[in-house]
């Protein structure tokens, strides 16, 4: 079977589902079942035999959208590891845009951050470049973009704590930077961070790296590290939201672009265009009251 977990808004539920019925039909796909994954959960769950998982998605996304949605090919079960992109996924901003603001040149990095995450330059140049051009920029603003621009996505403290009770690893994975990264894991829960370090000289950025790019084929390689360690059978739930985070997204049992670029949201079996992060605690099928909150 396969089978597709969503939640639109559910005043619109029968008639967009008679819709969608009609044009799976019209494809040559027939629903098997349909029906509210419990009296007290806005997740729909349908379900057809196996066949184009493309087309099915693109059915359901076309007469339910906006809507969070993951699409399987088999019951859907709470992850062992997750590991999930840092940027504009478990927090709301781009670290080093807001680390440029304060050198001034924030419209300047910002336009190359941007086409970077929608695939159009090789994110390694990218990143090297945007990075030289905050070269002397004092440490002191790391810490203050730190304290006064960057905060978590409503709900990301949520689902990371919430998985974590349920057994499941957790990682933090970026290509940003360490100076960021350490303590939005320590805040939001993740127990192991990966991601790109900047060079400081004397108290100032230097314009570089110290150390290997955290590129997307890094990010892959960590999941399928830690899927490995877990042994065969492992479910993995990775989150993401650029062109980076494509190959981690699509290695994982679970892949969900998190308000994402149109290139991640394509590759990706899940996404989350219409609520929180906690959205996907609703598609994992873990009820609110198992939630860890506060």
């Amino acid at each position: 079977m396969l089978i597709a977990r969503l939640i639109a808004d559910p005043t619109t539920y029968s008639a967009s589902l008679d819709a969608a019925t009609a044009a799976l039909e019209a494809q040559g796909m027939h629903v098997a079942m349909a029906s509210l994954d419990d009296a007290n959960s806005p997740v729909l769950q349908i379900s057809i035999p196996k066949g184009d998982e493309t087309a099915f998605r693109t059915v359901l996304d076309e007469h339910f959208r906006p809507s969070d949605m993951l699409v399987s090919d088999a019951p859907v079960m709470v992850p062992q590891i997750f590991v999930s992109d840092m940027d504009s996924t478990m927090i709301g901003q781009e670290c080093i845009d807001e680390l440029a603001d304060f050198a001034g040149i924030k419209h300047q990095i910002a336009a190359i951050t941007e086409r970077a995450m929608q695939g159009e330059l090789d994110f390694e140049s990218a990143l090297r470049e945007r990075v030289m051009l905050l070269r002397d920029l004092s440490e002191g603003a790391i810490a203050e973009c730190l304290d006064t621009r960057i905060e978590p996505m409503p709900g990301a403290k949520v689902l990371v704590e919430t998985l974590k009770a349920k057994g499941c690893r957790t990682v933090l994975v970026t290509g940003g930077f360490h100076h960021f990264a350490d303590p939005i894991a320590s805040l939001l829960g993740f127990e192991r961070v990966v991601g790109n370090r900047l060079a400081i000289d004397n108290g100032a950025l230097t314009g570089g790296l110290a150390g290997p790019v955290t590129d997307s084929s890094v990010k892959k390689a960590v999941l399928l590290e830690e899927m490995a360690e877990l042994g065969d059978g492992t479910v993995s739930l990775a989150t993401g939201d650029g062109a980076n985070d494509i190959p981690m997204l699509e290695a994982a049992t679970y892949g969900i672009a998190y308000r994402a670029k149109p290139k991640a949201r394509a590759a990706a079996n899940g996404w989350i265009d219409r609520g929180d992060l906690t959205a996907i605690l609703q598609l994992l099928g873990i009820p609110e009251n198992e939630w860890v909150k506060g």
